[in-house]
């Protein structure tokens, strides 16, 4: 049986080792898991609630020790970490306070004496998970799911294994049933039959566009519900009246968080002519001052990326990207001899032949475009396979709008950098994926919308 090996990005040591489980092992986990769930279901909403109310508490309890546990596996800064586990707290609290306002009968006008919809639970709902935001993943998948009543199984990156079993171990020591969530710790390899099991009545994968569309295909053949949360290429739009101090500042907190590996991060920055060398000059003078070094230290804002790969694709993106007539205005190169880190990079001059211009970029690459007029910026923000979030900056509320419904995304934030909030529904469209986690809509997502009609 092979092994799931976690390393420290920072210092390429190795953190923890873990023992795949056989696949007859994982057969019976789903045999126990969809048992578990027909009396996990028949469990009062309230009573699901009041375990999620105690998750809440101990993550909270000890937020300091999961933080340090996150940034050990994947390198984000300690602080960033932190702030993940407050937002798990957050989700867990959202939905306490809406899930049985969100999951209650609603009744619909018929010929019936009565109709009406009720939202039943599925089932046995797979989840596959990615390492850049360890916690937040799983607890944006998991708390919705299993207060409406389905069980759930999640197969977590490989090098964040850590965090999946301490994350076990916060639902099992709240008072969950050991079986409505389980940690399946395994490789890609038997996903294919784990879709395939009949006891599996959906799955849920956040990911790469490719392990998107596989799963999307077994999905398929198995007639399995899916959501998939794929990857982003997102527009940052600066209009000429746009606030630049505001605007620079988010979009460095939008570019860098997680050491610029989010799908929703900012990625290309669309400036107006009129205002490209201001934004530029202040972009720089912001993104040099940025420290780089150890993530377990409060004043680093910059770590290491998660793997050696990751590091080595974003090299090779952007020294091709050069090669080709990119021209580099900082950054563009590994930071150090021991560590996965790479420099805040900022490129201008880019165009469609370069990876930085089709390809998403996993990293703390900043490639910014000048356009003369919003018709340009709109077809430049529109020309990607991509479609999960972006942004626009002016001071003309009504202008900014106009433009937000013609970008081709699941999301967009005006004045603000995008990110992801509880209350907010959150998805793509396009090479970004389908469905909606978070919110009313992704608690529903998982459901039976069963019609019931009295007559």
């Amino acid at each position: 049986m092979s092994i799931l090996k976690s390393i420290n990005p920072a210092n390429e040591q190795m953190f923890a080792e873990f023992k795949q489980m056989s696949l007859t092992k994982v057969k019976q986990i789903i045999l126990e898991s969809s048992k578990t769930q027909n009396q996990w279901a028949e469990l009062d909403i309230q009573n699901r609630i009041q375990i999620i109310s105690k998750v809440k508490k101990m993550i909270l309890e000890n937020k300091r020790r999961y933080a340090e546990t996150i940034t050990s596996e994947m390198g984000k800064p300690i602080l960033e970490s932190i702030a993940e586990i407050e937002k798990c707290a957050s989700l867990c609290e959202y939905y306490e306070d809406n899930s049985k306002n969100f999951l209650r009968d609603k009744y619909l006008k018929s010929n019936a004496v009565t109709s009406f919809v009720s939202y039943e639970p599925l089932g046995v709902i797979f989840g596959i998970m990615p390492w850049n935001f360890p916690f937040w993943q799983v607890f944006r998948f998991v708390v919705p799911a299993i207060i409406a009543g389905n069980s759930t199984l999640v197969k977590h990156a490989p090098n964040v294994q850590g965090s999946a079993i301490a994350i076990e171990k916060i639902f099992h020591a709240a008072g969950l049933p050991k079986e409505v969530f389980r940690i399946l710790m395994i490789d890609i390899d038997i996903i294919p039959e784990i879709i395939s099991d009949k006891m599996i009545k959906a799955v849920s994968l956040t990911g790469s566009e490719f392990a998107g569309s596989k799963v999307a295909e077994c999905s398929g053949k198995n007639l399995k519900k899916t959501v998939l949360e794929l990857g982003g290429a997102d527009a940052f739009i600066v209009l000429e009246d746009a606030n630049l101090v505001k605007c620079v500042d988010s979009a460095i907190k939008g570019r860098m968080l997680n050491n610029g590996q989010s799908c929703i991060a900012a990625k290309r920055f669309i400036v107006h002519d009129n205002i490209y060398e201001d934004f530029l000059e202040m972009l720089k003078d912001s993104v040099s001052s940025l420290k780089v070094g150890n993530p377990m230290l409060e004043d680093t804002k910059v770590g290491p990326l998660a793997r050696f790969d990751i590091l080595d694709k974003i090299q090779s993106q952007v020294d091709e990207s050069i090669a080709l007539g990119a021209n580099l205005v900082y950054g563009g190169k590994k930071v150090g001899n021991l560590g996965y880190f790479y420099s805040p990079t900022i490129l201008t001059d880019i165009t469609k032949d370069m990876p930085v211009y089709s390809q998403e970029t996993f990293g703390p690459v900043f490639s910014v475009f000048k356009c003369s007029n919003i018709e340009k910026m709109i077809d430049l923000a529109n020309d990607t396979d991509f479609g999960l979030g972006g942004s626009v900056w002016s001071s003309d509320q009504e202008k900014a709008l106009s433009i937000a419904h013609k970008i081709e995304t699941g999301a967009v934030f005006i004045n603000d950098f995008m990110k992801s909030d509880p209350r907010l529904p959150f998805g793509g469209v396009k090479k970004s994926g389908y469905g909606r986690e978070l919110s009313e809509f992704g608690i529903k997502e998982f459901v039976n919308v069963k019609t019931i009609a009295i007559f």
